[in-house]
């Protein structure tokens, strides 16, 4: 079968590759659609981001869904031709944090496509991958191959929402609109949040931001002081979610945070500085969001439910075969938010 195989910043490669041998309790999934994630573009623009590189070559991708082609002979519930999300998350299951419920934060996490550890952890952007029973979940008829690849990144804005605690009828501030950002608008406001502002510096994505639940949005780029009239009285929201990465933009809503609101950082960008007078005087929660694991289930049954809607989101779906454009298309804040990959 074909895989995207990264070697080296800029260089993609289509090429054949073995598929694994499926044992007694696993699927064999034919991959048909794949999302490119903002790791996946770090890897191709950069080798990696942080300290962590490419050092072998590498299969990218992690948002995928597909169709089951064959089940292992102990498999039960599950039946070749169903189509299915699959979760790129495959703890130990045994380490201390797995035993505890923290499966995202496991000691021996295989997630596809990482270069973390050495070997890599192998990605899915593949044209056929065998994958544990507990990595699969069915989607309905209705949910396209695209809809279901967004599973993954929906799966991440649940978990921040978690993250936060209740959010019914709370007002909420999302910084970054990119996918994760937007998405994290869809699953506040499935949590309930009662108003929801968002911010980012560019039209597009402003756009989608709306199309997808938000109440307002402002432009940082356009109106830099856009958030000063939400400061009056210490501030008015209740939460915060940082999704963009952006020093600038977490201190920048800071003031428009009410005391003892609750910061959940979603967005990776680098090491920041934070003005730590602010978070005491004001009492914030400042919480982290990494992964998820549970919510993947749930982010499934809620696009098999109809409860949310991805479409919006997905801007283009190109060849894997293409993958040159299809990647300068996803880095292109202006025109794209989610770039689907075909394997078909």
């Amino acid at each position: 079968m074909e895989a995207l195989v990264i070697h080296a910043p800029g260089d993609l490669r289509v090429e054949t590759i073995d598929t694994a041998p499926l044992g007694a309790g696993q699927l064999q999934v034919r991959v048909r659609c794949g999302g490119i994630c903002g790791s996946d573009l770090h890897y191709y623009q950069h080798g990696g981001f942080g300290t962590i590189r490419i050092r072998e070559p590498m299969v990218l991708g992690h948002e995928v869904s597909g169709v089951i082609e064959a089940v292992g002979s102990s498999v039960t519930g599950f039946a070749a031709g169903e189509r299915v999300a699959i979760s790129p998350s495959n703890p130990c299951g045994i380490c201390k944090f797995c035993q505890q419920g923290l499966q995202n934060h496991c000691l021996d996490m295989r997630y596809y496509g990482s270069a973390m550890r050495m070997p890599h952890v192998q990605g899915a952007f593949r044209q056929q991958i065998v994958v544990e029973t507990h990595q699969a979940h069915k989607l309905a008829d209705h949910v396209s191959d695209g809809e279901g690849a967004m599973a993954e990144p929906l799966s991440v804005a649940l978990h921040a929402v978690r993250r936060a605690g209740p959010l019914l009828g709370k007002r909420v501030l999302v910084t970054g609109c990119g996918p994760i950002g937007a998405l994290a608008i869809i699953a506040a406001r499935r949590a309930g949040a009662s108003h929801i502002v968002a911010t980012d510096v560019g039209a597009h994505t402003l756009g989608k931001a709306l199309k997808v639940g938000a109440d307002e949005v402002v432009n940082v780029a356009e109106t830099p002081d856009g958030l000063q009239r939400f400061t009056a009285d210490k501030g008015s929201f209740d939460v915060l979610f940082e999704a963009s990465g952006n020093a600038r933009a977490l201190v920048g809503a800071f003031d428009a945070l009410r005391p003892r609101g609750i910061v959940v950082q979603v967005g990776l960008g680098g090491e920041m500085t934070l003005p730590i007078n602010t978070i005491v005087a004001k009492e914030f929660e400042l919480r982290g969001a990494f992964r998820f694991h549970e919510e993947f289930a749930v982010a499934v049954e809620l696009l098999n439910k109809r409860l949310v809607d991805v479409k919006p989101l997905i801007s283009a779906t190109l060849s894997y075969r293409d993958s040159a454009r299809a990647f300068a298309l996803a880095a292109d804040r202006s025109q794209a938010m989610k770039v689907i990959l075909n394997f078909d």
